[in-house]
């Protein structure tokens, strides 16, 4: 199927499968801010905020393993080498876990110092930990590795390895928040059994299930010198991305914590929120596009390729257009949805319309980076990751952080927009070299 169907008509199955999975997170995200805002309160909100930058770097681990096995099976499959693919995926969840019981440890050993960094104050600062300490606890079973499962062509599953744990996680926040009272303990609480739900669907499918391409061994779990290399070569630049993208949160909390203190603060996890859940078909498409690329230049039909990326493109900018104006002009009672009025309202509102304007190239800087990723071309990648965050949108916030929460919001608009057109260059010479896989 991903070598042979119509370009159009398989972007189109794969976007609106991963679209799909993603949403369902997207409305877990909304959900949770929902209870969180209306069962605790808006400390609470600023405190879940202030966590945000350790789901961040998890998310980050998980990315980077993700999307480097991802490109090395999907191109393995295409290549028709199926023991190759199961070592790259054994490698992924090896080194994963391994890295999620390092962050474990340290982070529960440097709590402490690590609140202060993530600018707490004496409001926040009980809240944040509660919250903090239960992620921590539930690191190792943070992710369900769907990037792997997509790599060869299992969308269906792909699809649950989200909407399942969503549920369970929806199921569990009102209960664990109003019936039982624990507060932001509880929503965390909620958050990790999801997670583990989706940790154990994805050890059934990739250790017990039989009908696959390919079946892990505790063999292919033992460290392989040049898979790890091609993995973390791979999947470096998502990891710097995520890093960068959790060094961004913390200067951005910190700066929204001196400006605007707690209310600033209940007002960027609003729009985070709202953000998370509007983009997730930017996202869906991005994740969309990497089997039918990774495939398809594995069997070096490079014509594919192309119009894959061609189409994502266009449909990543027309989607971010039209979600920019809804949200704009409905800003009103998307706020109204979560905190009832107040100076908390009023800023969330201003924020949100501002941070609006950069939906638009919000999905062009991540599509390109998992375009280039696919074909095997990290580089590209790691100019986007790094470039993009160390010399555009930190800068930004700190150029403009005098003007105070405000600066903030103009900064991570004009961030997306500014990021966008970088990435566009550096796709353009890209394709001056000739699209094979390593």
């Amino acid at each position: 199927m991903l070598g042979s169907r119509p370009i159009g008509r398989l972007l189109w199955h794969t976007c609106s499968q991963t679209t799909l999975s993603v949403g369902v997170y997207g409305i877990y995200a909304l959900t949770n801010a929902w209870f969180v805002a209306r069962g605790v309160g808006t400390d609470a909100m600023a405190a879940v905020n202030l966590a945000a930058p350790v789901l961040l770097i998890l998310g980050a681990v998980s990315t980077t393993v993700g999307a480097g096995g991802a490109s090395l099976v999907s191109r393995r499959l295409g290549a028709g080498d199926p023991a190759g693919a199961a070592r790259a995926t054994g490698n992924a969840f090896a080194v994963f876990w391994l890295t999620a019981a390092l962050i474990t440890g340290a982070g529960l050993l440097a709590v402490e110092p690590l609140l202060t960094a993530l600018g707490t104050d004496p409001a926040t600062r009980g809240l944040t930990r509660d919250y903090m300490i239960v992620l921590l606890c539930g690191a190792l079973v943070s992710t369900g590795f769907s990037s792997l499962v997509r790599a060869e062509g299992r969308l269906r599953f792909s699809t649950l390895l989200w909407v399942v744990p969503v549920l369970v996680q929806i199921t569990l926040d009102p209960l664990l928040i109003f019936g039982l009272g624990w507060g932001v303990r509880g929503a965390a609480l909620g958050t990790v059994g999801g997670q583990a739900v989706s940790a154990a669907m994805s050890i059934w499918f990739f250790f017990l299930q039989r009908d696959r391409p390919y079946r892990i061994t505790r063999a292919d779990l033992r460290p392989h010198g040049p898979t790890l290399r091609a993995l973390v070569g791979v999947g470096a630049p998502s990891f710097l991305a995520g890093f960068g993208a959790t060094l961004v949160a913390l200067l951005v909390n910190n700066t929204l914590s001196h400006a605007g203190g707690a209310t600033a603060l209940a007002a960027y996890a609003v729009c985070a929120r709202i953000q998370t859940f509007v983009m997730m078909p930017q996202l869906g498409i991005s994740q969309g596009l990497q089997p039918i690329v990774g495939y398809n230049a594995g069997r070096g039909l490079h014509h594919r390729v192309a119009r894959a990326r061609t189409l994502a493109l266009g449909a990543t900018v027309g989607y971010g257009a039209v979600a920019a104006g809804v949200v704009i002009v409905g800003a009103d009672p998307l706020v109204a949805l979560f905190l009832p009025g107040g100076d908390a309202a009023t800023t969330t509102q201003q924020a949100l319309r501002i941070i609006a304007a950069g939906f638009v190239a919000a999905g062009v800087t991540p599509l390109i980076s998992a375009y280039s990723q696919a074909i095997g071309r990290p580089a590209i990648s790691y100019a986007i990751s790094v470039g993009t965050l160390v010399l555009v949108k930190a800068p930004l916030v700190i150029s403009l952080a005098h003007l105070g929460a405000t600066g903030v919001w103009i900064a991570l608009a004009l961030g997306e927009t500014l990021s966008a057109l970088a990435a566009v260059v550096l796709l353009r010479r890209l394709r001056r070299v000739r699209e094979r896989p390593l």
